[in-house]
């Protein structure tokens, strides 16, 4: 048997073997000390003009310039090829790489206008990035387990390695989205940093000291750097949110059923208490809308059982607009600065001000948030992860042999016993009343907002920090808990830290062990310049009203109206 560094070793060098050779760095990035940040212009002194101009169009610009012919689909589809490369080189964030298929179906969708006169989709000629849990044809799907390199999840002989396609990849090629890579995750996918054997660790490419997030990490560092302008990741207990976070991206993890998981891979697959959900992250919020009603488009309900028949709702957008737009047009948030558990660091308490400062200047008003207690949530929520006892992160690494990351390990280092049946049921029933206590909480706020209705949306968290320092992520509090009551969420980019107003808080108290973690981590020197987002939560089904709200925010936000 092979042992597993060679597996690895020969995986990641098959993938940087297929970079173009007039893509390759011209010397390596400098160190971090020198060079912390490789966005904007770093990166942007190895493109053209061309490709820069390409790059930085979000995805509704390029979806304009290709559905019109203006913008050729191969030039685009190259631009973001090359930009990827460079991405990867910089960052270490692509698991999967396949540009010639890509350039090539580019190439036949410019065939397709010339000879038609028309896009082939909505998404014609727009370029989509995966997170490595979606299977493609052509290429493997690893999802950071060397024991899965030649395999089909792991299974040899399947007939499905390199053949098989998750219903999602179908449904973006029948809109006309050009696929080409696919993007780094941590082994397990229950980190919120990227790490694992087979290519190591992925940055903050805003901020090299600092972690991309997880598990969806590769997409938020991609996109980060422009070398996507929209892709999908998965979310069970932040992992949509987090790498949108860290990289000052928009991203919505919506509620289970509305977007397809059908044939998609997955760690624990069965385990159907927490839901992981699909969903995209991007450069804009109209990105976001864009991709989500081109899904929803295709029918997705008709293709995958566990997807609820809601297509794209207009009215849901255009009653927010009405509010906003009437006379005493009011929203009203709630606001969560803590779940009584751990406290923020300074430069998430201060965006979450900005927001509501944000908020009030719009006319719109804000209220505390005082829910039922989040640490049951969270004793309920970590529970369902283990059902297995492990098992299944085990019997994946054992498949090589291979060491599991420590970021995962705190959690899953340890074989346990499996749940019973009859403890599965009790934690759903615990799940479930805890559901019902959180709607009964949500839609009492009527009596407060004076608008007759409940909150609308509140304004939250989802980390404790506005990015992991590597290997210190030990607290999913502030993400998790919408995973378990099953809402919507959006991510919302707010500031960057600036190591002259967020410092450290020289007499605080922690309120117990994990706080006291958060709040020794945080050192202004090294998170200066990293971005920091908070999280725009709404209830069941309700993406189209918190991508409107979220960009109602965002739009403020960039006009610097506070």
């Amino acid at each position: 048997m092979v042992d597993w560094q060679t597996l690895a070793k020969e995986k990641r060098e098959s993938v940087n073997a297929l970079i173009p050779k007039a893509w390759l760095l011209p010397s390596p990035v400098p160190p971090v000390a020198e060079q912390r940040d490789v966005t904007g212009k770093y990166i942007q002194q190895f493109l053209s003009q061309a490709e820069i101009e390409i790059t930085e169009t979000d995805a509704v610009g390029i979806v304009k310039k290709t559905t019109s012919a203006e913008w050729k689909a191969r030039d685009v589809a190259e631009a973001f090829c090359h930009r990827a490369a460079l991405a990867h080189q910089m960052v270490n964030c692509l698991h999967e790489i396949f540009f010639d298929a890509a350039i090539a179906d580019a190439q036949r969708l410019d065939e397709y206008f010339a000879k038609h006169g028309k896009p082939i989709g909505p998404l014609h000629g727009l370029p989509v990035s995966l997170k490595d849990q979606f299977h493609v044809k052509g290429v493997e799907t690893t999802m950071g387990y060397v024991g899965w390199i030649g395999t089909f999840e792991g299974l040899k002989g399947t007939g499905k390695e390199k053949v098989f396609e998750s219903e999602m990849v179908t449904e973006l090629r029948n809109l006309g989205a050009i696929l080409y890579c696919k993007t780094s995750v941590p082994h397990t996918l229950m980190a919120g940093e990227t790490v694992n054997n087979i290519i190591g660790y992925t940055w903050n490419p805003k901020n090299r000291y600092l972690a991309c997030g997880g598990s969806s990490g590769g997409e938020g560092a991609l996109i980060g750097l422009k070398g996507s302008p929209v892709g999908f990741g998965t979310d069970i207990g932040g992992s949509i949110r987090i790498p949108a976070a860290f990289n000052g991206l928009y991203g919505i993890r919506p509620s289970s059923g509305r977007l397809p998981y059908e044939g998609m891979a997955n760690s624990m697959d069965g385990q159907n208490s927490i839901l992981s959900v699909v969903g995209p992250l991007g450069t804009s919020v109209g990105a976001l809308k864009l991709v989500i009603k081109g899904i929803l488009s295709q029918e997705p309900w008709l293709h995958d059982p566990l997807v609820a028949e809601i297509p794209w709702r207009d009215e849901q957008e255009q009653a927010v607009l009405d509010i906003v737009s009437g006379s005493g047009g009011q929203l009203t948030f709630g606001v969560s600065r803590s779940d009584g558990i751990v406290n923020c660091q300074p430069p998430v308490r201060r965006a979450i001000d900005i927001v509501i400062k944000t908020a009030e200047k719009l006319g719109h008003k804000v209220f505390e948030w005082s829910p039922p207690d989040h640490k049951r949530c969270l004793e309920i929520a970590f529970k369902t992860w283990l059902y297995d006892g492990g098992a299944d992160v085990h019997a994946a690494l054992a498949l090589s042999g291979e060491p599991m990351a420590s970021q995962v390990s705190s959690t899953y280092g340890t074989l346990q016993e499996q749940y019973t049946a009859s403890k599965i049921a009790a934690n759903n029933v615990a799940k479930r009343a805890y559901q019902k206590e959180y709607m009964e909480y949500w839609n009492s706020t009527s009596t407060i907002t004076g608008t007759g209705r409940p909150i609308d949306a509140v304004i939250a968290p989802l980390a404790p920090f506005a990015a992991a320092r590597p290997d210190m992520y030990k607290y999913y509090g502030l993400s998790a808990w919408v995973n378990m009551v099953d809402y919507t969420s959006a991510v919302l980019p707010v500031t960057l830290v600036d190591k002259s107003i967020d410092v450290v808080d020289e007499g605080y108290t922690p309120l117990n062990e994990h706080d006291e973690k958060v709040h020794l981590a945080y050192d202004p020197e090294i998170y200066d310049g990293a971005h920091v987002s908070v999280q725009i939560v709404g209830r069941r089904f309700q993406e189209e009203k918190i991508l409107t709200i979220t960009e109602i925010l965002g739009d403020a936000l960039g006009k610097h109206v506070v």
